[in-house]
């Protein structure tokens, strides 16, 4: 990492004083739907609490099923429950936008 001559992080470094990370995209429903992984075209996506994650390099979301019980696509906030781990798993995966109009829902 380099500083400028005011000593400041450059704005490679996102620990720096440099500039914001870029904002993360919204999408609504309808766009999280048609990246149910019916589409090959398209990245395979979910919601989770407000938050959306490409899940298309994950191998139990080929094809945009999660072991025939989940469908991506969709807000899966307080479904997880019926998987066979915890929300950590989600540490996991690329973080890639939020979702409108979506709380906090457990």
């Amino acid at each position: 990492m380099s500083a400028d001559s005011s000593g400041r992080a450059s704005a490679a470094d996102p620990r720096g004083d440099g500039p914001s990370p870029v904002p993360r995209r919204r999408y609504t429903r309808e766009e999280l739907a048609i990246h149910d992984g019916t589409d090959p075209a398209l990245p395979v996506l979910i919601a989770y609490k407000g938050k959306v994650y490409d899940v298309t390099k994950s191998f139990p979301w080929a094809k945009g099923l999660h072991w025939g019980n989940l469908r991506a696509g969709q807000d899966l906030s307080g479904r997880l429950k019926e998987s066979i781990h915890g929300e950590e798993m989600l540490e996991r995966i690329p973080c890639v936008g939020v979702l409108e109009g979506a709380g906090d829902t457990s």
